[in-house]
């Protein structure tokens, strides 16, 4: 992402680097991105925000008779895309979006996030940043060039070549990344067969979401390139751990990460275990975002490397939220229940909603718990606090539904737009018989 970028500039830029089209993306409230590309005669009527598209046609925006809606580009964000066909010149840009008398779209997810960091902004932070690890798989094309359920290796985590046969599909969508100025901490393959993962380093919370976005994007092009597919959805794979995305969090105050204290247990400030109640507090409706799908609730069961339960801790490997060991001012809130498909903007816009929340009422969280949560009694985990993260989206939708916070930082018509998409995927989904049933049931009933 490039800072302090005028039109002139990327004008300019246009120019030395013979652009041909420049693609406008955006995402819709499921995180699916979308885009219209123009010719770059186009690009200074798109630099103005007169590119105009039918919004009517995107799940979730606007009824038909409402459907003008327009491209706002963010110039940060342009930038060329190194994998365009024939060697021709492809840039990009992220744009909000805005309705006809410029006002920006209350349901934007962009701006819904933008819009929370603003509020994180009047009570006195300078910046809310996240570091996020994205894992994935990469599986093979089945005859007729369609994902199978086949990962391409039988590795482990941490495994090389050759039990590692995404080596060089990962490293090359790390590769393309990097050219493309997005930073790359690490990369390797993760514990299940054909799983992967790639870090990328703490910025601010709406360039880590644009950065989650792109990556996804890259690592589905990078890898159709390998004969592979890259799914991002949370559990394709029965008795594997699923995929996730961890999230690093931290505030800033004066320059200063608000979450350290040198003197507190584990340099953990009051206003971070503060953050820490909100997170815990919102917990249930956190996870209708930030595990948007059916699927989701099959990674977070116990036994997989995931949460399903909401507690913190320093030392577990496995709970709602865990405060890493730090040996400097680095202090962060590493929250792990959410899953590789969310939409990064409206989950970032959830959390730090949550964490503010706690801020602000002065919450304070249960102690940290370092013990085995499954292996716990009921009245175990009532007494320390815990309780269970929803077991199925539609526990899920309704704890949303009770969470006027939450609902807040959606706005409402994001909100009711959402929870109508999610009971009907529900209601689509418990109206289906599975495999599972007629293997079962068929022979024996």
């Amino acid at each position: 992402m490039i800072n302090n970028i005028d039109k002139a500039t990327i004008l300019q830029r246009a120019i030395e680097a013979n652009v041909r089209y420049v693609r406008l993306q955006f995402t819709d409230l499921h995180g699916l991105l979308k885009n219209v590309e123009i010719p770059v005669d186009q690009l200074r009527q798109a630099l103005d925000g007169r590119i105009m598209f039918d919004g009517s046609s995107i799940h979730g925006f606007v009824r038909i008779e409402e459907s003008d809606m327009y491209l706002k580009p963010d110039l940060s964000t342009w930038l060329l895309l190194p994998f365009a066909p024939d060697d021709t010149t492809i840039a990009r840009l992220i744009c909000n979006i805005c309705l006809p008398d410029g006002t920006p779209f209350s349901a934007d997810p962009r701006g819904i996030l933008q819009r929370v960091m603003d509020e994180a902004k009047a009570f006195g932070f300078d910046d809310f940043q996240i570091g996020a690890e994205l894992e994935f798989f990469l599986l093979k094309l089945n005859a007729s060039g369609k994902p199978s359920t086949v990962p391409n290796d039988d590795g482990g985590y941490f495994d090389i070549a050759p039990m590692d046969a995404g080596e060089n599909c990962r490293r090359d969508i790390v590769l393309t990344l990097e050219q493309m100025g997005i930073d790359v901490l690490s990369s390797h393959h993760e514990t299940a067969p054909g799983q992967h993962e790639i870090d990328l380093p703490p910025t601010d919370a709406l360039t880590a979401a644009d950065r989650i976005t792109t990556l996804k994007m890259v690592a589905r092009t990078i890898s159709r390139t390998h004969g592979l597919h890259a799914t991002f959805m949370p559990k394709p794979l029965q008795n594997e751990d699923g995929s996730g995305l961890h999230c690093h969090l931290s505030l800033h105050h004066n320059g200063k990460n608000a979450f350290y204290h040198p003197d507190a247990a584990h340099h953990l400030s009051p206003m971070g275990t503060a953050f820490i109640a909100g997170l815990l507090f919102h917990a249930p409706a956190i996870t209708a975002i930030s595990n948007p799908l059916v699927n989701s609730y099959k990674r977070l069961i116990p036994g997989y490397e995931a949460p399903a339960y909401a507690f913190w801790s320093t030392k577990h490997r496995m709970p709602f939220v865990r405060v890493p060991t730090t040996l400097d001012d680095s202090t962060q809130i590493e929250l792990r229940s959410p899953d590789a498909a969310c939409n990064p903007y409206l989950t970032f816009a959830a959390i730090l909603k949550a964490g503010l929340d706690g801020i602000r009422s002065e919450l304070q969280p249960p102690r940290p718990v370092d013990s085995s949560v499954t292996s716990m009694s009921e009245d175990e985990r009532f007494q320390h606090q815990i309780v269970p993260l929803p077991t199925n989206l539609e526990a899920a939708i309704h704890a949303l539904e009770e969470d006027e916070m939450i609902q807040d930082a959606l706005g409402l018509h994001a909100f009711s737009h959402y929870i109508q998409a999610k009971l009907l995927e529900w209601e689509q989904y418990r109206a289906t018989v599975h495999p599972w049933e007629l293997d079962n049931y068929l022979a024996h009933y």
